[in-house]
């Protein structure tokens, strides 16, 4: 026993020595093994953290089932620029809300209008149009919206505008505004300087649904604005069932009395969500394999060149009786330790990179903590850096068993 832990003491100090004799190239190894780690690990936590705070918006929203009218497309061309999907919005709704398993059906549209303090600058903002305010709009301050949509009139669009807006914290630091401002709002900014609003409420509902600063309106209204009133249209009708029901059965019913627009669960709404996003899913995957290559390869070009370049010294140990084990094992512990230090490297990185992650999705698109970290992810980044090594060390072993000494020795 004491023979063999010399024997591999002895293995692990050639190794080492000549590690610390090429330090370049160690150097670049172990930064290569530390980038497929730290590759592995950041985005598996984008990943987990997307799934995570998706599921928690969607049951922050306290909503059962999405009636949506396909994928909100873009439309340059037209006022508020996005074509939503949903027809006779507010029948729709009705009549959803009519059935005995159904709590409540709430129509919502998004648009983009043009917001400003005056009439002479005016920036672009997410708009949010809901019928009323209740628990579907969480007011933090203000008095919120206190009258109904009553310019919807049954239809007619011909009832007061209320011209009443609530915006989220972010939104109304941006304008310098708090409630009781008056803001100018339109879907054009010719429009914008016609419609002067109040900030009745700071809200931070569907900026955190968003994800972006939103300003909330009553959805007629909203409609009016961008055009969009003729045929009532919405992006999405969210459903609260009754406690107790079961959302399947009502999905089904749903989709049959719907059939041109798709009625989905809460999962199944998030499903759809990534599933749109699934070139930025398959390059996130592509960056890691890449990273995983780049870190063996670097490895096994290591432990290649230092077979090569230490081939007369290998051939002349092996033929003064130093077996191939023993010169194999001088390969691997340095493959081993290529991949124990490239590890805790990126291990050890994650983590700062993770919360500076963190600080720059939480400024650009206003979700906090969108980068989670699972204990999980630390022993998988750590058998990234051990496949590394093996791959290293099977490559270093096969390029010994070919070594020739005498043929090595005479050359």
């Amino acid at each position: 026993m004491t023979r063999i832990l010399h024997r591999l003491r002895a293995m692990l100090g050639l190794g080492v020595a000549h590690l610390r004799h090429d330090r370049g190239r160690t150097l670049l190894a172990v930064i290569g093994v530390a980038v497929a780690v730290l590759a592995t690990t950041v985005l598996a936590s984008v990943g987990v953290g997307v799934i995570d705070t998706g599921t928690e918006k969607f049951d922050a929203a306290d909503r059962d089932l999405w009636v949506t009218g396909g994928p909100i497309r873009f439309a340059p061309g037209s006022v508020g620029g996005v074509e939503n999907g949903i027809v006779d919005a507010h029948q729709v709704s009705a009549e959803i809300e009519s059935r005995k398993e159904v709590r409540a059906a709430v129509p919502l549209a998004f648009q983009t209008v043009y917001v400003g303090t005056n009439t002479s600058e005016f920036e672009t903002v997410v708009a949010a149009g809901v019928p009323g305010g209740g628990p579907s709009v969480d007011i933090t301050e203000g008095p919120g919206f206190e009258r109904d949509d009553v310019h919807y009139a049954n239809g007619t669009y011909d009832g007061p505008m209320t011209r009443a807006v609530v915006l989220d914290p972010q939104t109304a630091q941006r304008f310098g505004v708090e409630p009781g401002d008056t803001l100018y709002v339109g879907g054009t900014v010719a429009g914008a300087k016609e419609n002067a609003f109040t900030v009745v409420g700071i809200s931070p509902t569907y900026s955190r649904f968003l994800g972006t600063g939103t300003a909330t309106m009553h959805l007629s209204e909203l409609q009016s604005l961008t055009g969009t009133a003729g045929a009532d249209r919405a992006t999405l009708v969210t459903i609260r069932l009754e406690d107790g029901v079961s959302a399947g059965p009502v999905k089904q019913t749903l989709q049959q009395q719907y059939p041109t627009y798709t009625v989905r669960t809460n999962r199944e709404q998030l499903q759809a969500t990534l599933e749109r996003q699934a070139l930025v899913v398959a390059s996130g995957i592509s960056l890691v394999v890449l990273a995983v290559l780049a870190g063996t390869a670097l490895t096994v070009n290591l432990l290649l060149s230092f077979v090569y370049q230490q081939r007369r010294e290998l051939a002349a140990l092996n033929a003064l009786g130093c077996s191939s084990t023993t010169l194999t094992g001088v390969v691997v512990s340095q493959a081993i330790l290529l991949g124990t230090v490239g590890s805790v490297v990126g291990l050890l990185t994650t983590y700062p990179v993770v919360v500076g992650l963190n600080y720059v999705t939480e400024a650009i698109v206003g979700f906090e903590n969108l980068v989670h970290t699972p204990p999980l992810l630390l022993p998988v980044g750590f058998g990234i850096a051990l496949g590394t090594s093996v791959a290293g060390a099977i490559a270093a072993g096969w390029r010994l068993s070919r070594l020739e000494p005498i043929s090595t020795l005479r050359a």
